[in-house]
């Protein structure tokens, strides 16, 4: 394949899981950004936002989105600010699609309820929360995107086969 699959989308929504299975049933290679950073980086994204803070991150994030952009074929699981950015933004779409994953609140609450490993919900491990940070970043989300797959009560091949299906109906 002649371009990468970029998956965006809010913490909790799935890119990770999803990214993995999509790898095997499309014979693409995956990666995920947050723990490509995490090997540049050799330290944890807590202790990176902890140590140098959420700016820094983003510089890193940006130089590891061009690295990784150098090679098309792959599928890239975002974090999920990337897309605040406009630069990382262009990255993304010169040779990648932008595929958005959404979930309600409540359902990323669920999911992410017992992680201690999201900096950015530290004391705020609640639906008012993330709720609000949803809010403050849908928009961004829906404006990048070139599809858009809900993951509320799907399993995960429910979700790849959808991928899949709207990429055939994208090429």
């Amino acid at each position: 394949m002649d371009y990468n699959i970029m998956l965006i989308g809010f913490m909790g929504v799935g890119k990770t899981t999803v990214s993995k299975k999509l790898s095997k049933k499309l014979g693409m290679p995956e990666i995920d950004m947050d723990a490509y950073i995490v090997e540049h980086e050799n330290k944890a994204i807590a202790d990176i936002f902890a140590e140098s803070g959420e700016e820094y991150f983003r510089k890193i994030e940006t130089e590891c989105l061009v690295e990784i952009q150098k090679v098309k074929g792959k599928i890239v699981s975002c974090g999920g600010g990337a897309v605040l950015k406009d630069e990382n933004v262009s990255y993304m779409k010169n040779g990648g699609v932008i595929l958005l994953l959404t979930a309600t609140p409540q359902t990323v609450y669920e999911r992410v309820k017992n992680c201690t490993d999201r900096p950015i919900l530290n004391g705020n491990m609640n639906v008012e929360f993330i709720t609000e940070l949803m809010n403050k970043r849908k928009q961004r989300y829906l404006e990048v995107a070139d599809i858009i797959i809900a993951t509320d009560n799907k399993t995960v091949d429910e979700i790849v086969n959808e991928i899949e299906k709207e990429l055939g109906n994208l090429m």
